[in-house]
């Protein structure tokens, strides 16, 4: 269904996200990517549907070099889903839903059949939810929706890049239950990222775990938690890996993906839209090397956007982390102190993610119920 042939990304700068990667992914697989962050989960991820295009080697789908085909099309067959959903706000759930079916010229009783199908599918009654405004939706319910609009055009392959991170852990695990459920009915061939280890053993029919863009090993759950093929997939898969958590762990473990990045000559009003469409108070600035360049909070980014100027008039620097040094307990002091993302950076200025909130709360979430399991 999907696979990798000496698969590579090397970005401009010299940085290798991935190397020489090598995998196949049978059809109706659940197939599930993780490994620290910047490990190349996501960039894996998006060169299958050439959002990010690879250096070397080739891919395939459904048997076609996916170089040969337009991008364009490869898209439009090809499911995905992300943190944000990316619901356009103005036009209703059911119009959101259709946006794939309507581009790929379906009429419109198919389209509608489609919609409401889904929406059962998910529990939620059309006639309730189909003329809502994506505004009017709970985060649970935009994600399902999220979902649902990646599953309208009934493609073979969905990718799905960690849709259910933003999320508090109750609903978190409300989603996956459903998932897995809709899984059961459509077997689809699911890609999916994630950060959250307790999220890859219980969805995936298979682990891919990365890290410095190399594959470190590919196995069942089963198979990486009693058979790991390194010290390093030990510690990462380990049972009792959150429980025996210390304040002063590397920052590491919390690092997420970003929910806005935004290159530094974007003009203030688009940051700002972007912001306001997704409810988030700040925006990371990086530029196309990979270099972090600043924070834009929200009050900033309105003075700036009102006269007109750019993203990186609206910048700070000095909220940050950095991966080499910081510990968890740095972490909770800076999230106690404003409770607004934390930008974890390298030694050489290279932006690695954020460090959340509720990446701070999931993580106590699991540590408690090891706790009660044990």
């Amino acid at each position: 269904m999907v696979k990798f042939e000496n698969v590579s990304k090397v970005y401009p700068d010299g940085t290798a996200a991935v190397k020489g990667l090598d995998l196949e992914i049978k059809e109706g697989e659940f197939v599930v990517f993780i490994g620290p962050s910047g490990c190349g989960k996501t960039t894996t991820l998006k060169m299958i549907n050439r959002l990010a295009e690879c250096t070397s080697g080739k891919i395939y789908v459904n048997g076609s070099d996916i170089a040969t085909v337009d991008a364009v099309q490869l898209r439009r067959n090809i499911g995905y889903v992300i943190q944000e959903t990316g619901l356009m706000p103005h036009i209703t759930v059911g119009e959101n839903i259709a946006v794939v079916p309507q581009l790929l010229k379906w009429n419109k009783k198919k389209i509608q059949n489609r919609v409401d199908e889904l929406l059962e599918m998910a529990g939620l009654p059309p006639e309730k939810y189909k003329y809502r405004l994506p505004s009017q939706l709970s985060g649970g319910q935009k994600q399902r929706i999220g979902v649902l609009r990646g599953l309208a055009a009934e493609p073979d392959v969905v990718l799905m890049d960690e849709p259910f991170g933003a999320l508090d852990p109750i609903s978190r695990e409300n989603l996956q239950n459903e998932l897995m459920d809709l899984q059961k009915k459509l077997k689809k061939t699911i890609i999916f990222v994630t950060h959250d280890i307790d999220e890859a053993l219980k969805l995936s029919d298979r682990i891919v775990l990365m890290r410095h863009g190399k594959v470190e090993q590919i196995g069942t759950p089963n198979e990486l938690q009693n058979n790991p093929a390194s010290e390093f997939v030990k510690n990462f898969i380990g049972q009792d890996r959150i429980s025996q958590i210390s304040p002063d762990d590397s920052v590491e473990v919390l690092v997420e993906e970003s929910a806005i990045n935004v290159l530094p000559n974007f003009l203030a009003s688009s940051v700002l839209e972007q912001m306001e469409n997704i409810g988030k108070e700040s925006a990371q600035v990086v530029n196309k090397n990979g270099k972090w360049m600043g924070m834009a909070l929200m009050q900033n980014v309105k003075k700036v956007s009102s006269r007109g100027g750019s993203i990186k008039e609206a910048l700070i620097i000095d909220r940050k982390l950095y991966i080499e040094d910081a510990t968890l307990r740095d972490a909770a002091e800076m999230l106690s102190a404003q409770p607004l993302p934390v930008p974890v950076i390298d030694k050489n200025d290279r932006f690695i993610g954020v460090v959340t909130g509720s990446g701070m709360a999931r993580i106590t979430m699991d540590r408690l119920k090891r706790k009660q399991i044990s």
